[in-house]
C-alpha cells in the first residue's frame, strides 16, 4: 500500500482535535454542575478515554471493522489484522485506529453529564468499559464497518447516530436507573433548579467543542489529496459552523420569548445541539439544509430538556439526552430530508428517509437493550448510586478523598507554618512595631455600635464617599447573595423556575463610636434611597467591646488611629 502523507496528516489532525473534545466535555459538565462534584466529573471524563483506549485496541476495533458481515465484525485481539480493505486511501492502520478510538471515547463520555452528581465511580468505570467493549463497536459496525445498515445505504457521515445518539440513549437509560438528585423535585413532582457553579467554564467547554467539531466532521473525509476531497472538506466545515451558529441564535430567541430573558446555559446547549444535528449530513447538504437543520435543533433541545425534566421527571443535569440523543436522532433523519442527492425535499422521495428512520430505530433498540442490562446488573450487584449522605457531602470528598476541586482558592491549615505563630508577650512581638498608647477618651462609657447595611451594588461608591465625608473611615465590604420578603424577581434556569431568586448585593459593616449613629443611618438612607423595592436594609447592633490586636487597646480607644483596618 502506498501511503499518502497528506491524508495521514489529515486523519491524525482529526484524531487530535476529537481527543481534545474530552477537555471540552469535562469543562462543560463540571461547569453545569456543583463545585462539590467537579473533581468527580473530571475523573470520569479522564477515565472514559483511558479505559476506552485499551479496550477498543483489545477487541473493539475488530468488532467494528474486522469483517463486512451484516451484524458483527470479528474478534481480533490487540488489532493485529491488516484491515487493508477498510483503511482509507494512503492512511496506515494505526493512524486510522487512533482516529476511530477517539470517536469511541466520545460516545462513552457523553453519558457522564446525565449521570453526574450521584453515580458510584466504580460502577461508572464498569459502564465505560462495557460501552467501549461491545455496545458502541457493534452498532458502529452496522453503520461504518460494512454491516447491514451500510449495505442498505444508511448515511451517517461523522456520527449523529453512531456516536451521539448512542451516547444520548445510554445517558437516558442511566439517568432513569439512577433517579433524580436529592432536592431536584418537590413532593408533588415540581422540578427545582439546581444551578451549575461556573457558567464561564461551561462556555469555555462549548467553545472548545465547537472548535474540535471541525476535526470531528471535517477530518472524517479521511482524505485531502484530491480536488473532490478539498471541496468536500470546505463544505463540511461551512455547514458545521452554520448549523451551530443558527441553532445558537434560535435557542437564544426561543428562550427569550419563552422565559422572558435569553437563557445562557440553554443557549450553550443550543450550540451543541446544532453541531450534533449536522454531523450526519454535513457532507451531503447545502447551506440551506444545514441552516434549517440547525434551526430545528435549536428549538428541539429546549423542548426536550423541558419534556424529560418536567413531564418524565428524569434528571439530566447537563442536558445530554436533549443535545446528543434527541438531536442525534433529528440530524440523522434530516439527511433523508435535506440531502441534495436523494433527500425528500430535493426530489428523492421517501425511500432514503425510510432507511434513515430504520437505522435510528435499530440503533436505539440495540443501545436500549444493552444499557438496560448493564445498568440493571450494576444496580443489583455493586450498586449504581452513592448513598444520600455521600451525595449531600459531594462526590469529590466521598469518592476521591478530595476536600474540594477548588481547595487552592480557599484558606487551608496547610498554608500555615509553625514558625508563623508568635507568642503573645514574647520578645519578638514587642520588637515588631513600636506601640504608642494614646490617652483614653472615656473608654469605659463610650457607646460602640455596629451598623450593617445590605444594599445595591451600584450604590456602593456613593455610600463610601458619603461615609468618608462623615468621618467614618473603617468598613468591611462583602459581596453577598440575598433577597427580602419580595423574594427577588421570577427567573428561570434551564426552563425551570427558580423558587427564591438570590440577588447580588453588597454588605457593608461599620463599627462607630465617635460619629453619631443616627448621622450614619440618615446619611446612608439619603444615599441609598431610590423609592423602589430592593433599596436595602440597615441593621444596628450594640457592640460589647473592641480589642485592637497590635496595641491591646480596647473599647473606644481601639477604634481610633490610622490603622483601624
Amino acid at each position: 500500500m502506498e501511503f499518502s502523507s497528506v491524508n495521514t496528516i489529515w486523519v491524525l489532525l482529526g484524531a487530535a482535535l476529537v481527543f481534545f473534545m474530552q477537555a471540552g466535555f469535562a469543562i462543560l459538565e463540571s461547569g453545569l454542575t456543583r463545585a462539590k462534584n467537579a473533581g468527580n466529573i473530571i475523573m470520569k471524563n479522564l477515565m472514559d478515554f483511558s479505559i476506552g483506549t485499551p479496550i477498543y485496541w483489545l477487541v473493539g476495533f475488530g468488532i467494528m471493522f474486522g469483517s463486512s458481515s451484516p451484524l458483527f465484525g470479528s474478534i481480533d485481539l490487540f488489532t493485529l489484522g491488516s484491515y487493508a480493505d477498510v483503511l482509507p486511501s494512503g492512511v496506515p492502520k494505526y493512524a486510522f485506529v487512533i482516529f476511530q478510538t477517539v470517536f469511541c471515547a466520545t460516545a462513552a463520555t457523553i453519558v457522564s453529564g446525565a449521570m453526574a452528581e450521584r453515580t458510584k465511580f466504580s460502577s461508572y468505570c464498569i459502564y465505560s468499559f462495557l460501552i467501549s467493549l461491545i455496545v458502541y463497536p457493534v452498532s458502529g459496525h452496522w453503520i461504518w464497518g460494512g454491516g447491514w445498515l451500510a449495505e442498505l445505504g444508511f448515511h451517517d457521515f461523522a456520527g449523529s447516530t453512531a456516536v451521539h445518539m448512542v451516547g444520548g440513549c445510554a445517558a437516558l437509560i442511566g439517568a432513569i436507573f439512577l433517579g433524580p438528585r436529592i432536592g431536584k423535585y418537590t413532593k408533588d413532582g415540581k422540578p427545582k433548579a439546581i444551578l451549575g457553579h461556573n457558567l464561564t467554564m461551561a462556555a469555555l467547554g462549548v467553545f472548545i467543542l465547537w472548535f474540535c467539531w471541525f476535526g470531528f466532521n471535517g477530518c472524517s473525509t479521511v482524505a485531502m489529496d484530491s480536488d473532490e476531497s478539498v471541496v468536500s472538506a470546505g463544505l463540511i466545515f461551512y455547514n458545521t459552523n452554520l448549523a451551530a451558529a443558527v441553532a445558537t441564535c434560535v435557542t437564544m430567541i426561543f428562550t427569550w420569548i419563552r422565559y422572558k430573558k435569553p437563557d445562557v446555559s440553554m443557549s450553550l446547549n443550543g450550540t451543541l445541539a446544532g453541531l450534533v444535528a449536522i454531523t450526519a449530513g454535513c457532507d451531503v447538504m447545502d447551506p440551506f439544509g444545514s441552516a434549517i437543520t440547525g434551526a430545528v435543533a435549536g428549538i428541539l433541545v429546549v423542548l426536550v430538556v423541558e419534556l424529560i425534566d418536567k413531564v418524565f421527571k428524569i434528571d439530566d443535569p447537563v442536558g445530554a439526552v436533549a443535545v446528543h440523543g434527541a438531536n442525534g436522532l433529528w440530524g440523522t433523519l434530516a439527511v433523508g430530508l435535506f440531502a441534495t442527492d436523494g433527500g425528500l425535499f430535493y426530489g428523492g422521495g421517501f425511500k432514503f428517509l425510510g432507511i434513515q428512520a430504520l437505522g435510528v430505530v435499530a440503533v436505539l433498540a440495540w443501545v436500549t437493550v444493552c444499557m438496560t442490562i448493564i445498568f440493571g446488573v450494576l444496580k443489583k450487584t455493586i450498586g449504581l448510586r452513592v448513598s444520600a449522605k455521600e451525595e449531600i457531602e459531594g462526590l469529590d470528598a466521598t469518592e476521591h478523598g478530595l476536600a474540594s476541586a477548588y481547595a487552592g482558592f480557599t484558606f487551608s491549615t496547610n498554608d500555615l507554618d509553625d514558625g508563623d505563630v508568635i507568642e503573645l508577650g514574647s520578645e519578638t512581638i514587642e520588637k515588631s512595631v513600636p506601640v504608642t498608647m494614646k490617652a483614653s477618651v472615656n473608654n469605659d462609657s463610650a457607646k460602640i455600635t455596629e451598623v450593617e447595611i445590605i444594599m445595591k451594588q451600584a450604590k456602593f461608591e456613593a455610600l463610601k464617599k458619603a461615609m468618608n465625608e462623615l468621618g467614618v473611615t473603617g468598613m468591611t465590604v462583602t459581596q453577598v447573595l440575598g433577597c427580602g420578603v419580595q423574594k427577588g424577581a421570577t427567573e428561570y434556569y434551564r426552563g425551570v423556575e427558580v423558587d427564591m431568586n438570590l440577588l447580588p448585593k453588597i454588605k457593608v459593616e461599620m463599627v462607630v463610636a465617635k460619629v453619631p449613629v443616627m448621622d450614619v443611618i440618615e446619611t446612608a438612607r439619603k444615599v441609598l434611597y431610590t423609592g423602589h423595592i430592593g433599596d436595602g436594609k440597615i441593621f444596628v447592633h450594640d457592640i460589647e467591646d473592641v480589642v485592637k490586636v497590635r496595641t491591646g487597646e480596647t473599647g473606644y480607644d481601639a477604634l481610633q488611629g490610622a490603622d483601624d483596618f
